[in-house]
């Protein structure tokens, strides 16, 4: 019924959740185990009942009966009392289990995937991502919270009563046993049939969120080109599909349980049949307990027979819940075990201030940072100022294996430079500035950031000396300034207030009906475009790296807003080392050096003036003799 595969992740399950909680885990099961065991017993009280008030019937004497009849039913009061104390301990126990393990895997699925590299986002699909955190984790908790205990229940259940069978009598027990051996090949070839629809629907339901994500997102474009239709019909394919998988799983988890039900009913009618034929034909019983067959013998087990039977059936009713749940946890589980981002980086960024013996490393933010460069050859350890200066030497880079994107790039940015790239969409021009954050890593060449091959440096610390300001802008739900404290945690309000008024972000932040208070939700949905990029850019400005990177910062404001910006660019970019790239060859004019790259290699460099006296395809752009497009 469940695959091998699935058994690694039922016993990984399992070991996860021992890990959260190594005491309470085995109480709740114990408490499970001793529920179930208790409910098993009501039969063998049965028959010493029965048996009681039959060797009373065939003496005679019946003075007795009253008290034994009344001792065997205090007993079994008192058993029941323990049993209820049991079911509500693992009730509340389970409970807290459930949600706790829950919170733990959401907690781990998060915390790993923000130590995932950029490619898996760029290649996942991310309505698919957030099924996980909605629908996958929703199936584990029905699985933890009622599946595996109504299955640890019944397991324990119907071994109990088959104990008791077999002390009572071999002969009706292997008739039961037979008929539960008919159920089981049954639940196997259903159950079976349905996992891997079930497993399928996940996967079904998962692109289904995505595309919805997707429509969503894009929801003024599709009313734009009247996409209204097209959408429809591409998102009834998905839902036809998703409706197909579930269709055949749950066809098959459905018909399961009636079946189950009439074999039980069926076998029932054919244990007193047996039952009754042994009576009948005084048949030697063979038994542990050595009782001959009689009526205290054949009434409780038909008691058993249903408790065996409707234990199994309520496994199968299970099936659907726990398939579901598994493919679910086997979905999580993949997530956990995607690669984080590799870091072999050993050079550090450090906090500095100047000392007798020149620059000494310190714990307070002074506004000097180097590089510490712990040499493993001889155990010393050098410091370097970080200034700025980034070199590429013959890079060349592929996003997939096989087919090149950059092509023999070479690239001096020396400290305070300005350096512009230009070129057609698709050029390799944001490409390179994902080298330099090393989102993703060269192929071929080296890229050396003050002299430090950026291989050897650590990606957080590297991060933290560029400062980007994307095309495409995302803030946070939060207020103004804690948006623009993201680039920087414990800059003061003093500090934020005077980054956005270099980047020209506080005119109209302080007409904001709460200024800088303000709270945004739904990615700035309440501000304009233009007024989002600014304050990206006064989110970089607070950081005050050395180095920083503008991906189409102003692509977005209007040529008025642009003047206003540049002006605090300007003054932001004084000092550093800067790349740009832009369409608009007016905002690259005063580069040092403009790159002109086509097809991954760059085919043209020098200043404004330079390029246009060369009447290449620089002066050709600028001109307009045709468009970057």
């Amino acid at each position: 019924m469940v695959s091998e595969n699935k058994k690694g992740i039922v016993g990984r399950l399992l070991k996860t959740m021992l890990s959260f909680y190594p005491v309470m885990l085995p109480i709740t099961i114990a408490c499970i185990i001793f529920n179930a065991v208790i409910s098993s017993v009501p039969s063998i009280f049965m028959q010493n009942i029965i048996a009681v008030v039959e060797e009373s019937w065939k003496s005679g004497d019946w003075s007795a009966v009253s008290s034994k009849i009344i001792t065997f039913v205090m007993i079994l009061a008192i058993f029941y009392l323990l049993s209820l104390a049991a079911g509500f301990a693992f009730n509340q126990l389970m409970a807290i289990i459930t949600q706790g393990t829950l919170k733990k895997m959401r907690e781990k699925m998060f915390n790993g995937m923000q130590r995932l590299p950029i490619k898996y986002f760029d290649t996942n699909n991310h309505g698919d991502i957030m099924s996980y955190y909605t629908n996958d984790i929703d199936t584990l908790r029905q699985m933890i919270s009622q599946s595996f205990p109504q299955l640890l229940a019944s397991g324990v259940m119907v071994f109990t009563v088959f104990c008791i069978m077999v002390y009572y009598c071999v002969w009706l027990t292997i008739v039961v046993v037979l008929g539960v051996f008919l159920m089981l090949m049954i639940t196997k070839k259903v159950g079976g049939g349905s996992a891997k629809f079930f497993l399928r629907q996940q996967s079904e339901l998962g692109k289904t969120e995505g595309f919805i994500e997707e429509m969503m997102n894009g929801q003024k474009v599709i009313k734009v080109f009247c996409h209204e239709e097209e959408s429809k019909a591409d998102f009834d394919r998905l839902n036809d599909t998703l409706f197909e998988e579930s269709r055949k799983a749950n066809q098959y988890a459905n018909i399961l349980g009636p079946i189950l039900n009439n074999i039980g009913n069926v076998l029932y009618v054919v244990v007193a049949i047996v039952g009754g034929l042994l009576l009948l034909g005084n048949v030697p019983n063979v038994s542990v307990s050595g009782l001959a067959i009689g009526i205290s013998i054949v009434v409780p087990f038909l008691n058993m027979t249903k408790q065996f039977a409707g234990n199994i059936n309520q496994v199968s009713h299970q099936i659907n819940a726990i398939v579901m749940g598994l493919a679910g946890t086997q979905r999580i589980f993949g997530l956990m075990d995607e690669q984080p981002e590799q870091d072999d980086g050993y050079v550090m960024l450090v906090n500095a201030r100047e000392g007798e013996n020149g620059l000494e490393e310190c714990e307070q933010r002074t506004g000097t940072w180097v590089w510490k460069h712990p040499h493993q050859a001889d155990g010393s350890v050098t410091y370097t100022k970080l200034e700025g200066d980034v070199q590429l030497f013959d890079v060349d880079f592929a996003y997939e294996e096989g087919k090149p994107v950059l092509h023999n790039i070479s690239i001096s940015a020396k400290p305070g430079q300005k350096v512009a790239f230009v070129g057609a969409t698709g050029a390799g021009k944001t490409t390179i500035t994902n080298l330099l954050n090393r989102f993703y890593d060269i192929a071929d060449g080296k890229i050396r950031y003050d002299g430090i091959n950026i291989n050897k440096i650590r990606k957080a610390d590297l991060r933290h000396s560029l400062g980007i300001v994307l095309q495409d802008t995302n803030l946070f739900t939060g207020t103004v300034m804690d948006n623009i404290r993201y680039g920087r945690l414990d800059a003061t309000d003093e500090e934020c207030i005077a980054a956005a008024k270099l980047s020209g972000a506080d005119d109209f932040i302080t007409r904001l009906p709460d200024g800088y208070a303000t709270f945004l939700t739904g990615n700035g949905a309440n501000l304009s475009q233009g007024q989002r990029q600014l304050l990206s850019i006064a989110r970089v400005a607070v950081a005050d790296p050395p180095v920083m990177i503008l991906d189409e910062a102003t692509s977005s404001i209007d040529t008025r807003t642009e003047a206003i910006v540049q002006r605090g660019m300007d003054a932001l970019m004084e000092g550093r080392t800067v790349f740009v790239i832009a369409h608009r060859l007016s905002t690259v004019k005063n580069s040092d050096v403009i790159l002109v790259l086509d097809h991954g290699r760059i085919i043209e460099r020098g200043n404004h003036e330079q390029l246009l006296a060369q009447k290449g395809q620089y002066y050709q752009l600028y001109t307009g003799a045709f468009e970057l497009e």
